[in-house]
């Protein structure tokens, strides 16, 4: 890991052994931050490769913990139900009834 900080360029994505959409990033320097690592949490096709540009970013342990928490939550699963019946399907416009 530290031959990827020392090394690798912005933004370069390095993919962690056994954990399939799990990803190491270099983060660049910015306003006097120094570069670090960071954990990307991005599904993979069939091909391995990420299916979304960016996936969820995660500094620390904390920030995790968090996204488990709200990810766990009963209301998000009705909430994203919801989206999907309004949202038009990829196929073409289908009627809802609201």
């Amino acid at each position: 890991m530290r031959k990827a900080l020392r090394e690798g360029r912005d933004w370069q994505r390095f993919p962690v052994k056994g954990v399939s959409g799990v990803f190491i990033l270099k983060a660049p320097a910015y306003r006097g931050r120094p570069a670090s690592l960071i954990i990307e949490v991005n599904p993979v096709g069939p091909d391995g490769a990420p299916t979304k540009r960016r996936g969820l970013m995660l500094r620390n342990v904390g920030e995790l913990e968090e996204y488990r928490r709200l990810l766990s939550a009963e209301r998000l699963e009705e909430v994203l139900k919801a989206v999907e019946k309004v949202n038009p399907s990829r196929g073409g416009e289908e009627e809802v009834e609201i």
